[in-house]
């Protein structure tokens, strides 16, 4: 327990320093966010997860403090069932271990990668509709990625205790996941529907005092011994509303891939993290990719049928490498036919 402990506020700690050094070093100054930029950004955050992945292939076993046989039985009978050892000694079962492990991290970043680009498309959304200045784009974001953290923090830990103790949770999630990528794939996409006329905006707005303009980057200020509230802050309340919307379909779908709450979480703040500089590259080109939206709709249908489906699927010895391949194939596919054919000009 120990073990796990120090290894997870060791990366925490490495992932928030990152994230303040893009912050109050490299962007100190407001400034609107270059492709160049954005494109380095989000290099250093897919090399970070990538080593994530190699720091599990050879040494995941210590997030659970595995040191004997029946301690590597107990965890792979606890978050792992569908893993059949080929080997019997205790390090080549380990290693095995260790590369199933790995492969369900990696199964889960992609899927939660590629259900983020449908939330790059309502925070957009959302930022133009409060006409926010570009320069303050980062500002936004940083905050908005850290309230992520802890909220999925706290939703990962929880259903991972629910599902131990209700199995048949599972059942619920796989049948929620099957309904949303129906919903996505038939709805029709509402452009016209302005952010401010939502709910937790018009509650704020009632009980708050809030500005009318930006003020800078500033997300509060007092005047005359009251305190107000620039639009920013209803900006970041907003964003952080939008997360926990979609963490009730992304959290789901990543426990379709594995039981264990370690992996969940990082391939979830790993995502997560390089959501922000992946929304500069894509907020020029979203229009380009038409066909991702169907892609997004397969796979939480996918991952749904999995769930729904788990206890046969282990039966017959179904490999999590399998389901990376299915999320390769279907994001290449959408990004191929999006480029091959492109929505027609409306005169």
């Amino acid at each position: 327990m120990q073990t796990e402990v120090v290894l997870m506020g060791g990366f925490l700690v490495l992932i928030v320093s990152v994230l303040m050094i893009d912050l109050l070093v490299v962007g100190r100054k407001s400034h609107i966010v270059s492709t160049k930029e954005a494109l380095g950004w989000t290099s250093i955050w897919v090399l970070l997860a990538l080593g994530f992945y190699v720091f599990l292939k050879f040494y995941g076993h210590l997030l659970h403090g595995i040191q004997t046989p029946a301690e590597l039985t107990e965890v792979v009978g606890k978050y792992s069932p569908d893993l059949r050892f080929k080997l019997t000694d205790f390090n080549g079962m380990l290693g095995e271990y260790r590369d199933h492990m790995s492969m369900n991290y990696l199964a889960g970043y992609f899927i939660e990668q590629t259900l983020s680009i449908d939330n790059v498309f309502v925070i957009l959304l959302i930022l133009q509709g409060f006409s926010v200045p570009q320069k303050n784009y980062k500002t936004v974001l940083f905050w908005g990625v850290l309230g992520a953290i802890v909220l999925r923090f706290i939703f990962i830990f929880a259903g991972a205790a629910l599902i131990q103790r209700f199995e048949w949770v599972l059942y619920v999630f796989g049948a929620f996941l099957v309904f949303q990528g129906i919903r996505i794939l038939v709805k029709k996409e509402d452009q016209s529907k302005d952010p401010r006329d939502s709910m937790i905006v018009k509650y704020l707005s009632r009980y708050l005092n809030i500005t009318t303009e930006y003020i800078g980057n500033k997300f509060a200020l007092k005047e005359a011994g009251k305190v107000f509230f620039t639009p920013l802050m209803l900006v970041v309340v907003l964003v952080e509303f939008t997360d926990v919307i979609f963490a009730l379909d992304s959290i789901p779908a990543v426990f379709s891939v594995t039981l264990d709450p370690y992996v969940v979480f990082f391939s979830n703040i790993f995502a997560i993290i390089g959501l922000r500089s992946l929304f500069f590259l894509l907020a020029n080109m979203i229009d380009k990719f038409r066909f991702l939206n169907i892609g997004v709709s397969i796979l939480l249908i996918f991952v749904g049928i999995k769930l729904l489906a788990h206890t046969w699927l282990e039966e017959i010895g179904f490999k999590s490498s399998y389901s990376l391949y299915f999320i390769a194939i279907t994001i290449i596919l959408s990004v191929v036919f999006s480029i091959l054919l492109p929505e027609k000009e409306k005169a």
